[in-house]
């Protein structure tokens, strides 16, 4: 969701407004294509009431699904990294006023083994992981995002689409919501081909002129490309998470 932290000044309003227009852009699409499907397709097109009933009803099912976990994941809260992990007043200022790398090492390995922290990711030069922003110490698995302005635990990415992290608190729902968003998109997609594949089959012959529900319909071909192109770039990142 929106950052907790962050940028402050006569432009912020700016850009918290800018980070939610990537979600206002799908809430547009599914809307639309809503109109698309329900109205034009199968109360003014098909004209089987059985086959109506059927495609609304799945239709509906993966709508409810896909809204759910789409607003589960933007409203899911990233979280906090435990209190345990955050250097004390006297840890911290010693951490500051040190005068060299060493004695900063010092401080955190003394603070991490008295408290016994459970950490096991180092950087790459052997270091304990620590946010200078937020201090305190990095579980694993935890980054800081410039974008919530905080460290967030098991981050993945910060997803724009959903202005939101994707991490600990909201991935499950990610996943959900990626999946049903492919659902949704190829149900989409199939239960109209046959009316576009018979307008350019006889509708091109005859010299027709594109009618409204035909091009709302060819839209929604659009949706699906979009939707794929926003699910498929997730792939390796659903795969390496599962793989650790």
């Amino acid at each position: 969701m929106a950052p907790r932290t962050g940028m402050y000044g006569p432009c912020s309003w700016c850009v918290r407004v800018a980070k939610w227009l990537p979600v206002v852009f799908i809430v547009g699409i599914v809307v639309w294509s809503y109109y698309a499907y329900v109205i034009q397709l199968n109360i003014l097109t098909i004209e089987s009431n059985i086959q109506k009933t059927l495609y609304l009803l799945v239709y509906h099912v993966i709508l409810v699904l896909f809204v759910w976990s789409y607003w589960q994941t933007i409203f899911t809260d990233i979280g906090f990294v435990p209190k345990q992990f955050r250097l004390p007043p006297t840890e911290l200022e010693s951490y500051e006023c040190a005068a060299t790398e060493e004695t900063r090492r010092d401080v955190l390995e003394h603070f991490m083994g008295k408290h016994g922290l459970p950490v096991v990711n180092r950087t790459m030069t052997g270091d304990i992981r620590y946010c200078e922003k937020c201090c305190h110490i990095k579980p694993d698995r935890c980054h800081h995002c410039s974008v919530c302005g905080e460290c967030v635990l098991k981050m993945d990415h910060h997803c724009p689409w959903v202005n939101n992290c994707v991490s600990f608190t909201n991935y499950k729902f990610f996943v959900l919501f990626l999946g049903y968003a492919f659902l949704y998109c190829v149900f989409v997609a199939a239960t109209t081909l046959q009316y576009i594949i018979e307008f350019w089959r006889v509708g091109d012959a005859q010299g027709w002129q594109v009618p409204h529900p035909v091009r709302v319909l060819r839209g929604g071909h659009v949706f699906y490309q979009f939707g794929v192109l926003v699910g498929l770039p997730h792939i390796p990142h659903i795969e390496e998470q599962v793989h650790h």
